[in-house]
């Protein structure tokens, strides 16, 4: 791999500001590793995630987690969720597994840039620079955003854009030694 790539900018730190609110994890903390059972290659399961402190006027929520580290010009979409109940306070471990955990609401999970619908692990190529994967909780105005199951995750972030009224992000790093 080439590591004398730039590093790619935060996504989120080009995008309009916002109200923050936080985000947590009781397996890793902001900037340190995922655990391997979060990783492609592993168990490939969702991390437990919570949030607190979402402005008020939050209908819903919409959860993903993103790589913008990955060799491609367009990074990585690991995961994709939208429909997040507003009155919600987060995600039990394995909620973005299909047919597997729970979700508050009626979420849709759009297909991941693996191709499928559900929490897609973490994957770098082996021996490149340890990637970020950044999970954000996007508070939304609105409880629908008229999205159909096929939407790609970049064309939902443009949907939701205007409706967005809150922002919280947790990254984690991981790397696969080469």
């Amino acid at each position: 791999m080439n590591l004398d790539r730039p590093q790619a900018p935060d996504p989120y730190s080009l995008l309009p500001q916002t109200a923050s609110f936080e985000l947590t994890s009781p397996e890793f903390a902001d900037g340190e590793a995922l655990p391997a059972k979060h990783s492609f290659g592993e168990d490939n399961i969702s991390p437990a995630l919570s949030w607190s402190g979402a402005p008020e006027g939050t209908k819903s929520f919409v959860l993903s987690c993103y790589d913008p580290d990955a060799p491609t010009p367009s990074g990585f979409w690991h995961w994709f969720v939208v429909g997040i109940d507003g009155t919600a306070g987060g995600v039990e471990e394995g909620a973005g597994h299909i047919g597997g955990g729970s979700m508050p609401g009626q979420v849709l999970q759009l297909p991941n840039d693996f191709g499928s619908h559900d929490f897609g692990g973490a994957a770098p190529p082996p021996g490149d620079r340890p990637h970020r994967y950044i999970f954000a909780v996007h508070a939304l105005d609105t409880a629908e955003l008229g999205i159909e199951p096929g939407t790609s995750p970049a064309k939902a972030s443009f949907m939701m854009l205007a409706h967005v009224i809150g922002r919280a992000t947790l990254t984690g790093t991981y790397e696969i030694e080469g």
